[in-house]
């Protein structure tokens, strides 16, 4: 669709205060010989509200701050980065008023559309202190191909919002070729985006980007946890770092409480701050796929605001719940010294955090060996981090 350039202005109150007319007198016996002036000339010529003056010089939308001539001399480039994306499922062209996108009947027979969306959130803001760009869409579409995947759906397209005060048209085309990018890797089509320049809304040089994601699945194909039992074995897969959660709170503590720079290496991460911070968040797409063609996963949980403690009860049936062996792996770094800056109560860690699971699969206990097979032909670490328990959709820590 078209990446318009939305902005609304207030119509200036033009109105002239008038005196309402006197209420109407009965049994009035005579009237005076002569009519004296109205009595509201006087006040009116008092109260009456003057009409601006027209300015000198004509005034465009561009002295108002949306510079419309600017940003479409990107939009050929933006045009050229999603139509890399593009497959022969697409029958538009970016520009449009709305995607067309024509469903493969032949993949899915019987298809059920699945949706999903999200927002990258206050990562942006370490993105903004470091001047990197590229990596931010990337966040955006892995985290929302994850959210479809774990149900079994495959990624078709995707749509991107992108809203600043004030951006020039360089971050406008890192921030789309890094959207393009993890479309083109997870299989997904950009249909369309929208670019909103919303002067005084946002700081000039901050943005705001959010995303929608389209999939399929075949009905008899669905994962939503129905199936899973007691004694199903929980499989943890490993994130990337912080992925795109519980950045308020990481920030506080690196930036606020220990008072470290974006680019100061800190020996406890092995890493400068701001680096160890935006490391990508992570698709899981294509071992997912490989999970499910080997029908070895009763449900998935990708695990992200809300930690493991809010997110793995989402596939849990009623009046059953999980218990999480907190040694079974290793916490990476960066959560162990997040947690010791602020001396952060665990369960406030597990239930901000990823702690470095990324991916949970619940796996029917006879078919253990059979998913650690197609995970290590993956070369996809993993490890057996719990099992499914009697309980009421509540996750217990060991």
């Amino acid at each position: 669709m078209e990446r318009n350039l939305p902005d609304t202005f207030p119509t200036p109150d033009s109105s002239i205060a008038t005196e309402s007319a006197a209420p109407k007198q009965q049994d009035v016996v005579t009237a005076p010989k002569q009519a004296s002036p109205p009595r509201s000339t006087a006040q009116q010529k008092k109260s009456a509200t003057k009409a601006p003056a027209a300015a000198k010089k004509p005034i465009s939308y561009a002295d108002a701050g949306v510079d419309i001539t600017s940003v479409d001399r990107s939009k050929q480039r933006i045009k050229m980065l999603a139509r890399k994306t593009f497959n022969k499922q697409v029958l538009s062209e970016i520009g449009g008023f709305g995607g067309l996108f024509a469903l493969d009947l032949a993949k899915f027979p019987n298809p059920v559309l699945v949706s999903s969306m999200d927002g990258v959130g206050t990562k942006l803001k370490v993105a903004f202190e470091l001047g990197i760009h590229h990596t931010v869409g990337q966040d955006l579409v892995n985290h929302c191909v994850n959210d479809i995947a774990v149900q079994g759906a495959t990624p078709l397209f995707f749509l991107d919002y992108l809203a600043a005060g004030k951006l020039d048209n360089a971050t406008i085309e890192t921030v789309v070729q890094g959207l393009s990018e993890a479309c083109r890797a997870n299989g997904c089509a950009l249909i369309g985006g929208e670019t909103a320049q919303m002067p005084g809304f946002y700081a000039d040089g901050e943005y705001d980007l959010a995303g929608t994601i389209i999939g399929a699945v075949n009905r008899d194909k669905i994962i939503t946890g129905d199936t899973v039992q007691v004694g199903d074995i929980l499989i943890g897969l490993p994130s990337n770092g912080l992925h795109t959660n519980g950045y308020s709170l990481a920030r506080k503590l690196l930036f606020e409480v220990a008072k470290y720079g974006p680019e100061q290496y800190i020996n406890e991460l092995k890493d400068k701050t701001g680096a160890a911070l935006m490391r990508t968040h992570r698709s899981y797409l294509a071992i997912i796929k490989k999970l499910t063609g080997a029908e070895v996963v009763s449900g998935m949980a990708h695990i992200t605001g809300g930690g493991i403690t809010d997110n793995l009860p989402r596939i849990l049936p009623k009046g059953m719940g999980a218990i999480i062996d907190r040694a079974s792996w290793t916490v990476p770094p960066l959560f162990d010294h997040l947690q010791h800056l602020g001396n952060v109560d665990e369960d406030e860690m597990l239930r901000t955090f990823n702690m470095g699971i990324g991916l949970i699969c619940v796996v029917p206990a006879e078919k253990v060996k059979k998913a650690k097979a197609v995970l290590n032909r993956a070369n996809e670490r993993h490890c057996i981090i719990g099992r499914v328990v009697r309980g009421e959709r509540k996750v217990s820590y060991n």
